[in-house]
């Protein structure tokens, strides 16, 4: 049992930019990474351990050999690994789209719902987010402004500034706006419902597909009820301070400032997940460095982050 750094596979979708590569280290021989998967055993994209004895292997593998007390007590009710980590670099504007919740989506698609949220790492100025409804609207119309192509009229668009936090709890509409990078935490699922996708084509040359029937059925037609502000103020500790951004039933979410060390714990209730957003790290004789990601198996026990910078830190409720 040791901590073990992760190799994220990338995904080029045509909404993608470049800082993923630039910024943060991650390898694509695409020219776009608009995504990299940094904590995942998902079927469409799976971390790589990097270090150790189980480096070249997928962590879902090192799951598999191990059992699934690595992932801890809390992770039980899961029939799989139940959360996925991303980095997202929106050079353009994502599609408007929802998520199901678990009882659809098990059903329908045979996976999780999505329930996620973002940490805004950085935006450009002026940059905004899609996100809910200016005011409740009923089914009927809805589907009507689907169709008349009025939708964005109702829709909530929000100012995005660096720090902030958005709960997108699923059946929540929303987009990701240009010039937003964010860390992305949620339920393990792949499953988006395309709803308006400002007419693009994709690599085939054709209008992506839409998913209008679907998303109508699951769509919470209100205003969102978070604030986009971290759940959690700042609590000093020894050498560093620890922010509360997201907690639910799904996962807690936490962003460490670290000035010098911090003293961690993954206990047999779950397992610890790292990702450096800035900053130089050890953990023993192991190196992190901006964007790179780390897993530390339940039931590790104490543990010491030394360096300095900031740090994200999921673990399961």
């Amino acid at each position: 049992m040791y901590p073990m750094k992760l190799t994220a596979p990338c995904k080029d979708y045509i909404w993608g930019g470049t800082r993923l590569r630039d910024e943060y280290g991650k390898k694509s021989d695409s020219d776009k990474v608009a995504e990299s998967w940094e904590l995942s055993c998902h079927k469409d994209g799976k971390s790589v351990i990097a270090n150790g004895d189980y480096a070249g292997r997928t962590l879902e593998e090192y799951i598999e050999a191990e059992g699934k007390q690595v992932l801890g007590k809390n992770c039980g009710r899961f029939e799989y690994f139940p959360v996925l980590i991303k980095l997202i670099d929106a050079k353009d504007n994502l599609s408007v789209q929802v998520h199901p919740d678990n009882d659809y989506a098990m059903r329908v698609e045979g996976e999780y719902g999505k329930t996620e949220m973002w940490y805004v790492i950085d935006a450009d100025d002026g940059a905004e987010l899609l996100y809910g409804f200016k005011h409740e609207i009923t089914r009927d119309e809805f589907a009507e402004r689907i169709k008349n192509n009025t939708l964005l009229e109702v829709t909530n668009n929000i100012p995005v500034h660096k720090g902030d936090v958005f709960f997108i709890e699923s059946g929540t509409l929303h987009a990701i706006g240009k010039g937003i990078l964010i860390a992305e935490i949620q339920q393990n699922s792949n499953t988006t419902y395309r709803i308006y996708d400002y007419g693009r084509v994709g690599k085939d040359g054709k209008p992506r597909e839409l998913h209008i029937e679907k998303a109508c059925e699951v769509t919470k037609l209100i205003p969102p009820t978070r604030p986009t502000k971290p759940q959690g103020a700042l609590v000093r500790k020894d050498g560093y301070g620890e922010t509360l951004l997201a907690s639910c039933e799904y996962f807690n979410v936490n962003k460490l400032d670290v000035h010098s060390h911090a003293l961690l714990s993954a206990t047999d209730a779950s397992f610890n997940s790292l990702l450096v957003l800035d900053g130089d790290f050890t953990i023993g004789d192991l190196a992190l460095t901006k964007g790179e990601s780390c897993f530390i198996p339940a039931g590790y026990g104490e543990y010491e982050l030394k360096g300095k910078g900031e740090v994200i830190v999921t673990d399961m409720v």
